[in-house]
């Protein structure tokens, strides 16, 4: 086992190439996410703004899955890796059995709501007839079958733990193409297919998730990795479970938050028209393209940190944190820059009506303000979960999406109309950095420094 731990590419590896390496292959597939969350929306815009709004609608509860899965995910992996980095291998195949436990328990409640929730939630929203049929019918259906997005994300995140990065890769490539394949096929009525619209593109989004959950398990479950899964005889064990959402449940809880964000500025813009709820729509499907990719710089990064964080080398962890701290501002900036120069083009891919063009062009323009304040934070968060701080993640989310942005947003409709919404973007985003430099700071100074002094002959 001790040659395993000196062979493992996370502590001997140079870190430009070991991050690339790791970071590349998740960040293209999830900029493949980030395209066919776009493609889905722009070919339920041809269906009409209204079909656009009702998908706009039940985008809360699919943030909320996926915050659930994503989170429970981080905690996985950030518990894996902690554990192969220890030395400590048999509490890490216990960890990856618990991941695979814990995505049927997450399912069973969202496909819960989904029987018998759907109607009561779209109908807060709307009485329209035609929204809240179409809404119905997505919430339903991407909810009841969405253990295969759990188990999917699972799969991704324990052989990411293990620095394997290319098969989770392939995995959302099956399932990215797949869907951007049976959306027209399934909303339109193409190829001997009935036409179901705003339907056919949830089930061509579960679809996607089926055939990817599909090559993930075999892979995990079929190929040698460093961690093994063992079901027969599987107990759930309290203490792997406590120490995965130590870190899981914060980051569940700020992307959670998300979903809290969205209702609100759904509540807040429906007041002004559907079309500037379209619009807010639009917005986090276009952001993702930005988003996506420093999220999958994270998925290469916290493996590394919190691996050299439990074999206690900070070079090598801290090497890794500045670097990827470039790469996310350089994502960003150029996210910035595109949003600034194309935002009509951006809009017009979307079959933007007249109104929506002078709601989403200058809401586009001001929300990315907040693009590069969000890349610092958003890799300092990664270090406080590889740290096992995810808790200060929590509190950074709270303060730029619930305790700032629903607040300011609200009054600033209130008292200037709908174009002063956007401004509560990169206003929450700057009080939020500035909470995240100061957490950063008193880890680095109270746990960080001292592992020089725990291992002084670390390797670069």
């Amino acid at each position: 086992m001790q040659e395993m731990t000196k062979e493992n590419k996370m502590a001997v590896m140079p870190i430009p190439r070991l991050l690339f390496s790791m970071s590349l292959p998740a960040m293209f597939s999830m900029m493949i996410q980030a395209c066919y969350n776009i493609v889905d929306s722009i070919f339920v815009s041809r269906l009409g703004e209204d079909a656009l709004t009702s998908v706009t609608l039940v985008f809360p509860i699919q943030l909320l899955l996926i915050s659930v899965a994503v989170g429970t995910g981080v905690g996985l992996s950030s518990l894996i890796s902690r554990r192969l980095g220890q030395q400590r291998y048999e509490e890490a195949d216990s960890a990856a059995s618990h991941g695979i436990f814990l995505s049927f328990c997450s399912w069973l409640v969202f496909a819960l709501f989904g029987l018998f929730g759907s109607r009561l939630f779209i109908g807060a929203f709307t009485d329209d007839a035609y929204l809240f049929s179409a809404g119905v019918q997505y919430c339903t259906i991407v909810t009841v079958f969405s253990l295969f997005c759990f188990l999917q994300i699972a799969a991704e995140k324990t052989m990411q733990s293990t620095g394997n990065m290319i098969l989770p890769m392939i995995g959302n490539l099956i399932g990215a193409i797949s869907n951007i394949v049976l959306d027209p096929i399934m909303i339109f009525g193409l190829l001997g297919c009935p036409k179901m619209g705003v339907a056919g593109a949830a089930i061509a989004t579960v679809t996607g998730q089926l055939l990817g959950m599909a090559f993930n398990l075999f892979f995990l479950f079929f190929k040698k990795h460093q961690v093994n899964i063992h079901l027969r005889g599987f107990r759930p064990n309290m203490n792997s479970i406590r120490d995965i959402y130590s870190v899981g449940f914060p980051s569940i809880a700020m992307q959670s938050i998300g979903s809290v964000m969205n209702l609100g500025m759904n509540a807040i813009l429906i007041g002004f028209s559907g079309a500037a709820v379209a619009v807010f729509g639009i917005y986090f499907k276009l952001q993702s393209f930005i988003f996506m990719p420093v999220f999958g710089l994270n998925q290469g990064l916290m493996p590394i940190m919190g691996f050299n964080f439990g074999a206690r080398n900070r070079k090598r962890l801290m090497h890794a944190f500045r670097l990827g701290l470039m790469t996310a501002a350089a994502i960003m900036g150029i996210g910035t820059l595109l949003f600034h120069l194309l935002a009509p083009q951006l809009m017009m891919l979307f079959d933007a009506s007249a109104e929506m063009m002078s709601i989403g062009v200058p809401a586009l323009r001001i929300i990315s303000l907040c693009f590069l304040p969000a890349a610092v934070g958003i890799i300092c968060s990664t270090l406080f979960q590889a740290t096992n701080h995810g808790f200060l993640s929590l509190i950074v989310s709270l303060l730029r999406q619930l305790i700032l942005i629903l607040p300011l947003s609200w009054l600033l409709s209130r008292f200037f109309g709908v174009q002063s919404v956007w401004f509560a973007f990169p206003m929450a985003e700057v009080f939020s950095l500035a909470a995240s430099l100061i957490f950063f700071r008193k880890i680095y100074s109270q746990q960080i420094v001292p592992l020089d002094q725990d291992n002084p002959g670390q390797c670069a």
